[in-house]
């Protein structure tokens, strides 16, 4: 499967999509908000995240990857959403061992989010949202939680996100956990535009047995909304990370076998 094929059917919803009402705009794109969507909207999503840069001593010299997703969420009631995502890969990278280069796209499978507000930010001091992401491809499974909590101050928001997941590779015989926290800061600057900053740590555990790596990303981020949609962009270098005696790569102060040296990821939604 090309990469074009990937990314039409995200196109052709956004094409649809365009044409429809109004926006719930995202101040961030790695960090969740607590709000949900009011009972009876819809909105759709689309994803578009560039994981670039890791090296020879992984394998993988002019490494990218895109991951992209494609999400259509429903306010069942005011305060719990659902939504379902599609989701693909497309990697590229040249293999220093052997000099050929190296691309290949995968089906990641089908996802179902569950988004359970517990307190309104609106009516109370901070916001929380409980979350829970189950994810299935055939051959992988993924299943996801985060508590989310949030609020804003005037012209300021901010959010903050404890994370954990538990992924089944390898037709379902392998298996890693993944903890991790994120935290995002933003200002508004007039009726449209927002700018903050978005930090992120994420570890990997395989088979829950040891404490692999680690890698944290401090970036900033830019978002835009209009009446009918939003956007919203975040640039986020790995800072530091560190790999455990089993995996090293040849870096002193990133980790490159499991993360890239640069994260991008632009959303774009429309509410209907």
């Amino acid at each position: 499967m090309k990469l074009n094929r990937l990314l039409f059917p995200g196109l052709l919803a956004g094409v649809v999509c365009v044409t429809s009402i109004r926006a719930d705009e995202r101040r961030f794109t790695y960090v969740y908000e607590p709000e949900t969507l009011p009972a009876g909207v819809f909105e759709f999503e689309n994803w578009v995240t560039l994981r670039a840069g890791r090296n020879k001593t992984v394998g993988q010299e002019n490494y990218n990857r895109w991951d992209l997703r494609q999400e259509l969420e429903y306010g069942v009631t005011d305060w719990y959403t659902a939504a379902l995502y599609l989701n693909e890969k497309a990697q590229s990278y040249r293999d220093p061992a052997t000099g050929a280069s190296v691309s290949e796209s995968e089906w990641k499978g089908l996802s179902l989010e569950n988004r359970f507000n517990v307190l309104n930010p609106a009516t109370h001091e901070i916001g929380l949202t409980l979350y829970l992401e189950g994810r299935y491809s055939g051959e992988e499974a993924a299943l996801e939680q985060k508590i989310i909590i949030g609020q804003r101050h005037g012209n300021w928001k901010w959010a903050f996100n404890i994370e954990h997941e538990t992924e089944w590779e390898d037709n379902l015989r392998k298996v890693e956990g993944e903890v991790g926290a994120s935290l995002g800061v933003a200002r508004d600057l007039g009726k449209h535009w927002a700018l903050g900053v978005e930090f992120r740590n994420e570890n990997i555990l395989p088979d829950y047995k040891s404490w692999e790596n680690s890698a944290l990303f401090l970036g900033p981020v830019l978002s835009y909304r209009q009446e009918k949609w939003w956007a919203a962009l975040t640039v986020m270098p790995q800072i530091y990370g560190w790999n455990n005696s089993q995996s090293q790569d040849g870096n002193s102060h990133l980790e490159l076998n499991d993360h890239e040296k640069l994260n991008i990821r632009l959303l774009f939604g429309f509410n209907f």
